[in-house]
């Protein structure tokens, strides 16, 4: 008889999981992620990613969405009465709390190779500091952050030219078979402590985090790299850098200076390296070509972008 999974999870990264488990020997008995949320300027309720993979599929399977686990009778309840031999949870967007955790096994598959970034936003920590290598983990969950017995690791590389999405596509597939690995394996496998003395965490990522200025260009790339899916990055104006690459970081600048204007990018200035900026959009605007924003601007070679 298959093993039942009670799925918790609520972005892409988790449906790429989640669908490698519907094609496999495992049964899910109950997909729980978080409530449909107003989104855009006209706050359209708008269902999680994997809730909406769920409707277009058409899958019959029972979709729970509580505000919170914690203190939760009827949460605890429902999950009782799934009867699930697991409890497999990516990027769900809650804590567990005690009363869920002893209801079954509760494997987590967190982006980082604990105890390396615990917490929220681990993609794009290991990008902020230009990490060589990142990847997931999968952990026996316990009522700590991130902080469980560690049950199965896979590596990524970072590759020079990663930004977020493609990191958080690829280490999606590699959570994908590093559940079902872990899954076939899970009761010959011994589960490793964390070493507490490497722990880090990471925060929860805010529109702010995208503030930049021109202080250091290799800084502003890999700020570029970690937030360029959301919340991009921009200066005080508002003003917003995108497709933009590092052309050198040891130059000493004018922060904001227009070095040249070519046929596709423009090559500014920070105090400390240069840019190949290709795209900017201005506040409520469209992005245009960097070349049409500083001719549209009568923006010249020696001039200030702010």
């Amino acid at each position: 008889m298959s093993k039942k999974i009670l799925f918790m999870g609520t972005p892409d990264y988790a449906t790429t999981i989640f669908k490698e488990l519907l094609k496999s020997k495992y049964e899910i008995v109950g997909l729980f992620t978080q409530p449909d949320k107003p989104v855009g300027r006209k706050q359209i309720l708008t269902p999680p990613h994997i809730k909406q993979y769920c409707l277009d599929e058409n899958l019959d399977i029972p979709i729970f969405q509580p505000l919170k686990l914690r203190n939760n009778e009827e949460a605890k309840v429902q999950i009782e009465s799934l009867r699930p031999d697991f409890i497999i949870v990516a990027a769900y967007g809650q804590i567990l709390p005690k009363e869920i955790l002893n209801i079954a096994p509760c494997i987590n598959l967190h982006a980082s190779l604990l105890p390396k970034y615990r917490g929220a936003s681990p993609i794009q920590e290991s990008l902020l500091n230009d990490d060589n290598y990142t990847g997931v983990t999968s952990m026996l969950m316990e009522e700590g952050l991130d902080s469980g017995d560690i049950l199965g690791f896979q590596y990524l590389k970072i590759t020079s030219t990663m930004e977020v999405s493609e990191a958080f596509e690829k280490l999606s597939n590699i959570a994908a078979k590093l559940t079902l690995t872990t899954l076939d394996n899970f009761e010959n496998i011994k589960p490793l402590k964390q070493n507490d003395s490497e722990v880090s965490f990471c925060k929860k990522i805010k529109k702010e985090h995208g503030l930049v200025d021109f202080s250091d260009a290799k800084k502003l790339i890999l700020k570029y790299k970690a937030y360029s899916y959301w919340p991009g990055v921009f200066l005080s104006s508002e003003l917003k850098l995108k497709d933009i690459e590092l052309n050198e970081e040891l130059s000493i600048n004018n922060p904001g200076e227009i070095l040249e204007i070519n046929k596709d990018y423009i090559l500014l200035a920070c105090k400390k390296g240069t840019l190949k900026i290709k795209t900017l959009q201005a506040p409520s605007k469209k992005a245009i070509s960097s070349v049409d924003f500083v001719r549209g601007q009568r923006l010249e070679v020696g001039k200030i972008i702010t």
